[in-house]
């Protein structure tokens, strides 16, 4: 009984290895099934999201120089009743990375009580456009700038500063530029 089990058992074996080295036809053997988006999210520690849609904007400025100057006038003149919508508007206006900072500005300065409550304005002028390099698209912007407040005496007193940004600006129809990155620097 005892070498009748073996010869089962080797039978097993035999059977298991012979099935196991057999691929069915159309197992894909030849070309591994591509990683799922769990298992890239897993080795590159992000998750695989479908490209955004494309940004649209109402209207765009003649020339990339004209963009950067109208968005940066928008951007530094505003009151406490204003900014919210001034930050949207510019949203609206621009793409990429200056419009999420436009709406993430928009979003914090919807609820800053402070702001509100001190009656907190900012007004100034924009001294200077100049491409950054030889880019066309690329712009420093400097301006000078005083913020005031009606019901504080948190900026009594204080003098008008000098402030730059970086910018760049995106053709997104033929004579139509937007602004598509803002960086202030100081």
């Amino acid at each position: 009984m005892s070498s009748a089990r073996h010869v089962r058992q080797g039978l097993v074996l035999v059977l298991v290895a012979a099935l196991s080295a057999c691929a069915p036809l159309g197992s894909g053997a030849d070309h591994p099934a591509p990683p799922s988006k769990l298992t890239q999210a897993q080795a590159r520690h992000e998750y695989p999201a479908p490209p955004a849609p494309p940004e649209r904007v109402p209207q765009g400025a003649p020339t990339a120089a004209d963009a950067v100057r109208g968005f940066a006038i928008a951007y530094i003149n505003w009151t406490a009743a204003t900014v919210s919508a001034r930050m949207r508007a510019l949203a609206a206006l621009s793409v990429g990375q200056a419009r999420a900072a436009m709406e993430l500005a928009a979003a914090q300065t919807a609820g800053d009580y402070e702001l509100k409550r001190g009656g907190i304005a900012n007004h100034g002028t924009v001294e200077a456009v100049a491409p950054l390099g030889s880019r066309r698209d690329q712009f420093v912007v400097v301006t000078r700038e005083r913020t005031t407040a009606t019901n504080s005496a948190a900026y009594a007193g204080l003098r008008p500063a000098w402030h730059v940004a970086v910018a760049n600006a995106a053709q997104v129809a033929p004579g139509a530029w937007v602004v598509s990155r803002w960086q202030p620097q100081s």
